[in-house]
């Protein structure tokens, strides 16, 4: 099973994919935004060469639980996304991810045009590992 992990954003979308067995997330790639017809197209695109059986999107969520002035952005997308794609579409609390993909690119030494270029889809693969370590968590079953 194969899941797709986005983080939406205004300027880009960041992308990663599961491993086959869902064990872990890789970030692929780095689509600049154009338009929301050209960027559901390359979502599509990607997710049928990858086969994938569901679809996760970082939702931006304040630190309070409230949700943050991007979720409306991001549930707008995700509507546009299930009027084209068959495989369902959910979304993850993305609390952190950029800032913690911002810090483990600061930590590895690139410099801030290179890290410009892949800290959205570094924040991707954190969203989907995040929710692909939930779907293995045994709290899993409580919550």
């Amino acid at each position: 099973m194969r899941i797709l992990g986005l983080d939406f954003g205004d300027k880009r979308i960041g992308v990663a994919v599961s491993d086959e067995m869902g064990w872990s997330a890789q970030a692929i790639k780095t689509i600049n935004r154009r338009s929301a017809v050209e960027d559901v197209k390359q979502i599509k695109e990607i997710a049928e060469e990858y086969e994938t059986d569901e679809i996760i999107v970082g939702l931006p969520v304040n630190m309070n639980g409230t949700l943050g002035p991007g979720a409306e952005k991001v549930n707008n997308f995700i509507l546009l996304l299930k009027e084209h794609i068959v495989v369902p579409i959910n979304t993850w609390d993305e609390r952190l991810s950029t800032v913690a993909a911002e810090r483990n690119l600061i930590d590895a030494g690139l410099s801030r045009r290179k890290r410009k270029d892949v800290v959205d889809m570094l924040a991707a693969s954190i969203i989907l590992q995040g929710y692909l370590d939930y779907l293995r968590s045994p709290l899993k079953e409580e919550i």
